[in-house]
């Protein structure tokens, strides 16, 4: 039966569920059923409780909205058009799901101002969300002051049974628990439906006692398809938890007012179709046509813009005290949410000459960390429970626990995983920290889908990956990386550093920096991992910080023509140097080229790629202890790769080095192999 008149709440809130099936049913493609089902809780988050301005997104202390369950991008494209964020208009939500429109079928952050996170793969908006609530909580810590609370939003997540299922957010949530993140609300669209059928087929544990295993605060609420006061009354109850994140469970039905898909897979992933949509809206008395908002609805959705310039002007008002009082605080704050670097930051950056001690660049890396922090307070980070062994503790910084959030160094325990998508949410929060997490490279596979989204959002994250190669020694093929080079060459967006020595190290450092501010010369934001030694390696002359920023720099040569060029990366390249310095005494001209970066260098001229690797000179040799999968690009086919291409063994570092051919003799027979 049709209802015949609606509350100004329910036109409201059909106003985003029909947005949402007419962009689903334009594009014959889309999620429409979490947008039906939890249009109410979204109506009372935006309408009673949020804090933002449509007209400034990126106002500093503005609540943060996540959408965790990606898959209904739907919901936020409706929410931002009725809130009125002119950015997003109603010919672009015609447009969803097509060619360059600003609608794309997965939420994407550098699309749209107001969608704060690139969500999709599912839990890694839950993740995502637990970094910006350490965000808020560590500058909260930071700059507020009695009577100035200059920052103080809450984190709100919306996340389904897919968030659930997925680990990344159990890693993720247990932390947020132990860190008793109190600004942290994240409402569960409990319908028990995912993609196969009901939830029940492979999904029956009792999600709220393992939410409250973590130490989260957890409240059901049975009715969130109608009783908006109860909606109302469990975020009213989060809100006044503050020594601990919470859980809302909110009971919907998928597909809300779909007489024959509600409640079914149907409403999941698939448009509702002609004839479904024009019962739905008689079932809901729903009288417009497709894109048509009423005018009393609209007008109090769009009341949100002059409460959030209000909210923001007495923001304004208050920091604008705090300045007078705080000016050195609030010039930090203000450089960070900018983006900016303070002049000569990379003066502090370590610099060496051969004669210096030779050591692991893991070490190397822990004393840029260290250095950095003293001049960069946006920096923060920590290990996957290795510390010791990344060399990645802050000795100006304690830890960031609960009750401490002031404190910069982060204790992610063994969650690579979540570890790499809290750092998203950190890096993502918009007020320019800058985050690090390490672990040993191999396991980045645990975290690839953080660090390919990292790329994908332009998230300012840096990896500090070491142990680095078979050198590592007797952990064996399980802890020994040999694919993982290659593997994260491949992701778009990247860049993979692989420094030589100390200075090398220095230089990777100030890439990542820069590119995690984007002050690189495309003034894109891009994350970076570097890969480090275990094992100590020398000083090389000729070495440098500027050459790590071209990506690949000549380091030692001979005058004239090159007979013959070696190519290194990271500790294989002291091979190369070595090799080449009998070459010479043997009557060849040799150039040794440093490789730190595959991805800086293609970001270079023409012409300067063609001064540090002439193409009419055609014998080349490639040095790096991993796979040699797509060294082609840089030996051609004249030239060989000196790589691994099978698994490491058990064995000390220095045995496994030598039997699998990365001693200079072997760079030296390889290469008089091609001088014939």
């Amino acid at each position: 039966m049709a209802v015949a008149t609606q509350s100004l709440e329910e036109l409201c809130i059909n106003s985003i569920r029909f947005l949402a099936i007419d962009a689903v049913e334009k594009a014959k493609s889309g999620h429409p059923g979490l947008p039906m089902g939890a249009a109410p809780m979204a109506f009372v988050l935006w309408d009673r409780f949020m804090r933002f301005n449509p007209k400034n997104p990126a106002w500093l202390n503005r609540d943060r909205f996540l959408l965790s369950a990606g898959h209904g991008s739907m919901l936020l494209y409706a929410l931002l058009y009725l809130t009125g964020y002119e950015d997003l208009t109603l010919d672009d939500l015609k447009q969803f799901r097509q060619w360059e429109s600003k609608t794309p079928g997965h939420p994407e952050n550098f699309m749209n101002p107001g969608v704060e996170i690139t969500t999709g793969p599912l839990g890694q908006g839950i993740a995502n969300g637990v970094g910006i609530a350490m965000a808020e909580a560590h500058l909260a810590a930071t700059f507020n002051k009695p009577d100035f609370p200059i920052i103080d939003h809450y984190t709100y997540v919306i996340l389904g049974d897919g968030c659930n299922m997925e680990g990344v957010s159990g890693e993720a949530c247990s932390l947020a628990g132990h860190l008793g993140l109190g600004k942290l609300i994240a409402l569960y669209d409990d319908n028990h439906i995912s993609i196969d059928g009901s939830t029940d087929l492979a999904f029956t544990e009792d999600v709220g006692k393992r939410f409250e295993a973590y130490n989260w605060h957890v409240q059901v609420v049975e009715d969130g398809n109608t009783n908006l006061d109860e909606i109302q009354k469990a975020i009213e109850a989060a809100k006044a938890v503050t020594d601990k994140p919470s859980l809302i469970k909110v009971r919907t039905t998928i597909g809300y007012g779909s007489p024959k898909k509600a409640d079914t897979r149907h409403a999941h992933g698939e448009a509702l179709g002609e004839d479904e949509v024009k019962a739905t809206r008689e079932h809901l008395g729903w009288n417009h046509p497709p894109f048509e908002v009423p005018e009393d609805a609209l007008n109090h959705w769009r009341k949100a813009i002059d409460r959030g310039a209000k909210l923001e002007q007495d923001w304004n008002q208050l920091f604008e005290r705090y300045k007078q009082q705080y000016p050195d605080d609030a010039r930090t704050l203000e450089r960070m949410h900018e983006a900016e670097l303070p002049p000569n930051w990379d003066s502090v950056l370590p610099t060496y000459k051969p004669e210096d001690k030779a050591i692991a660049t893991r070490v190397h890396s822990g004393n840029c960390l260290n250095a950095i922090a003293e001049v960069l307070p946006e920096l923060l980070g920590g290990s996957a429970d290795l510390a010791p062994s990344n060399n990645t503790q802050l000795k100006n910084s304690g830890d960031f626990q609960k009750g401490q959030y002031q404190n910069r160094y982060i204790r992610f325990g063994v969650r690579e995983h979540g570890m790499g998508s809290i750092c998203n949410g950190l890096a993502l929060d918009g007020s320019g920290l800058v985050p690090y997490c390490a672990t040993f490279l191999v396991f980045t596979d645990y975290m690839r889908a953080a660090i390919r989204l990292s790329a994908l959002s332009e998230a300012g994250v840096i990896y500090v990956m070491t142990h680095d190669s078979i050198a590592l020694g007797e952990d064996g093929p399980t802890h020994q990386p040999v694919e993982h080079m290659a593997a994260l060459r491949v992701i778009p967006d990247l860049y993979v550093i692989r420094p030589a020595d100390g200075n090398e190290t220095s230089g990777a450092y100030k890439v990542a920096i820069e590119a995690a501010k984007g002050k690189r010369p495309d003034n894109k934001v891009r994350p970076s991992v570097l890969a480090l030694t275990r094992q100590a390696l020398p000083n090389l002359a000729g070495s440098s910080i500027e050459g790590v920023t071209k990506g690949a720099y000549i380091i030692s040569d001979s005058d004239g023509t090159p007979d013959i060029i070696f190519i290194g990366t990271g500790s294989e390249t002291q091979l190369c140097v070595k090799a080449a310095e009998q070459l010479r005494g043997e009557g060849k001209k040799v150039r040794v080229v440093s490789m730190p970066c595959w991805e800086i260098f293609e970001e270079q001229t023409p012409e300067y790629k063609e001064s540090v690797l002439p193409k009419a000179v055609k014998k080349r040799v490639s040095v790096e202890a991993a796979v040699t999968f797509g060294w082609c690009r840089y030996v051609g086919s004249e030239g060989i790769a000196i790589g691994i291409d099978q698994y490491g063994s058990s064995a000390p570092g220095n045995v496994c080095m030598e039997k699998f051919g990365f001693t200079v003799d072997n760079v030296l027979a390889k290469a008089k192999s091609l001088l014939g």
